[in-house]
């Protein structure tokens, strides 16, 4: 496939950039993809034998999950045993080969490996070398595997909930935190090289990253940490009765924004609740828990909801633009209208699944990514390939192949 864009004939932004994968599982997968669908050539280095664990989650296509299709396309897979000595050679080939390399092990790993960034800048001067790793290379907690669940217990999002609970995330936000932090390190250092010629090293922690995006949930602590009261705090957690789910008629939940005083107007004036609106109230008022008021506005929110099935109110989100947005399922999700009106969801031909969706990078537009994938690789659907660019004689490739340093697929 082409290495450009689908509106223009122009290359992608990262064309010629390459990028060795030693990464697993979410963080660092998800992050090369993208740099993938952004035009750049990445290699993915796997175990033999296991490969990526996330190869063997549930649910599944035909062969293997989900998860590890929606964040290991655009790749090319070399399964290698960097344990042996001609292992440590091989991938000592491919960080001289390479402009990015990125590492998920915990600390001290990468080093046994031989890949960790003092060995890989004796290398590779050149080379801009990203770790991520749950809390950092560094510090108290950096022994803790990066587990989303831990690292969101510890930033304060979990800590936000009126009734003082803290269910279990549905969505993974450390990881991805991670992900896209790691897309704007590698962009920037990348920036920075045609500058000074040299590499960096990036020691991205996913709990920095998600701290960094959590200023909304410690607004209070940073105001008392300034040696203010902090109260009243900004109620985006289920305290504010503009700003929370209720149940539909059928019993399924819908989800409540009426935050700004103009919105909650009109939707007073559209259930003829007029007597709801308050005259004095402020832009601070709005982001409250409403006092007084508090009552009287989740009752009737509740009895408006109650009326309407869950069909109906996504009808009239549809027709008026009022922020009520009945909760999706996954599955009403990938159904919606307006997924298929965005373009949002593809299809990649993969040669042992057949065809599978894809989630559409939505840089497509601007031309900056790739619109369609290529489809995630085999364990070792590369090796012999990759084994060749890096300058390897057939004789030497048939060697490490038989002796199982190199699997192919």
């Amino acid at each position: 496939m082409p290495n450009t864009n689908a509106r223009t004939d122009r290359p992608l932004p990262l064309t010629g950039v390459r990028v060795i994968d030693f990464s697993r599982l979410l963080p660092g997968p998800y992050a090369t993809m993208m740099l993938g669908e952004l035009g750049a050539d990445v290699v993915k280095v796997e175990q033999p034998g296991l490969g990526d664990p996330s190869r063997h989650n549930h649910p599944r296509y035909r062969h293997e999950s989900v998860y590890f299709h929606a964040a290991n396309g655009n790749k090319r897979s070399i399964a290698l045993d960097m344990a042996t000595a001609p292992g440590k050679e091989v991938a000592a080939r491919l960080l001289r080969w390479g402009d990015v390399a990125v590492e998920s092990f915990r600390p001290g790993v990468a080093a046994r490996l031989g890949i960790d960034y003092t060995r890989a800048q004796a290398i590779n001067a050149r080379l801009i070398y990203c770790s991520i790793t749950g809390f950092g290379q560094s510090g108290a907690l950096a022994h803790i595997a990066g587990h989303d669940l831990a690292i969101q217990a510890l930033t304060g999002l979990m800590g936000c909930s009126p009734d003082g609970e803290a269910p279990v995330p549905g969505f993974q936000a450390a990881d991805f935190a991670g992900s896209l932090y790691a897309v704007i390190a590698i962009q920037a250092a990348l920036a920075q090289r045609a500058q000074t010629g040299s590499g960096c090293e990036v020691d991205l922690a996913m709990f920095e990253a998600l701290f960094n995006m959590c200023f909304v949930p410690l607004t209070s602590a940073l105001a008392k940490r300034a040696g203010h009261s902090g109260e009243p705090r900004m109620e985006a957690f289920g305290a504010n009765p503009r700003y929370a789910t209720y149940r539909t008629k059928d019993g399924r939940q819908v989800a409540i924004t009426l935050l700004e005083t103009k919105a909650w107007r009109e939707f007073c004036t559209h259930i003829g609740r007029p007597d709801l609106v308050s005259a004095d109230e402020t832009p601070a008022d709005r982001l409250g828990n409403h006092g007084e008021r508090a009552a009287a506005y989740r009752d009737a929110l509740a009895q408006y909801c109650a009326s309407q099935t869950w069909e109906e109110l996504m009808r009239q989100a549809e027709r008026t633009g009022i922020a009520i947005c009945p909760v999706a399922s996954p599955v009403d999700a990938v159904n919606l209208g307006h997924v298929a009106a965005r373009d949002m969801l593809g299809r990649v031909e993969h040669p042992s699944e057949g065809t599978i969706p894809q989630l559409v990078n939505p840089l497509w537009r601007a031309g900056l990514a790739r619109k369609q994938h290529l489809p995630a690789p085999r364990l070792g659907e590369h090796s012999h390939e990759i084994l060749k660019m890096l300058g390897y004689p057939p004789a030497e490739i048939s060697r490490l192949t038989t002796s199982e340093v190199v699997a192919q697929a």
